[in-house]
């Protein structure tokens, strides 16, 4: 029980200070931002395709994406291999904001983790967090219903 309720401490912590500083900087929080690195790194993504990576629900995948899209960061397309479906994209603009933010948020990460962490122990839980995820995800645990 303390391991999780360390790491849900700290994932919490991380994120919300991460929201303030993506929000002071850019004006955006780490959703968003996470949400456009995904759609920059991974082109012709659909929102289920989002809402899969992310393991979250797609209605409010979708609602994400409205906010994106009606900040002007990302745009919908029709979907050429498939006409009832639409393809995400980001736009220049949110092209543009994607690479400062990320430059920010890697800022803030190495700054506050190399702070806390030697270098070994960062990998070693890198790597134990890696297997965990790999495992919850073969197994298909806390993949949500809608």
């Amino acid at each position: 029980m303390a391991v999780f309720g360390h790491l849900v401490r700290c994932e919490t912590r991380l994120y919300n200070a991460l929201n303030e500083t993506l929000r002071d900087a850019h004006g955006i929080v780490a959703s968003q931002f996470e949400f456009l690195v995904h759609l920059r790194d991974h082109p012709g993504s659909r929102v289920a395709d989002l809402a899969e990576h992310f393991v979250i629900g797609v209605g409010a995948t979708s609602k994400g994406v409205g906010r994106l899209e009606a900040r002007g960061w990302v745009r919908r397309v029709s979907n050429p291999a498939d006409g009832r479906s639409l393809l995400l994209e980001l736009t220049p603009s949110g092209a543009k904001l994607t690479d400062a933010a990320e430059a920010t948020f890697k800022r803030y990460l190495v700054e506050r983790i190399e702070k806390a962490l030697e270098p070994e122990q960062i990998k070693a839980a890198a790597v134990a967090l890696a297997q965990l995820r790999a495992a919850l995800e073969r197994d298909n645990i806390g993949t949500p219903a809608g």
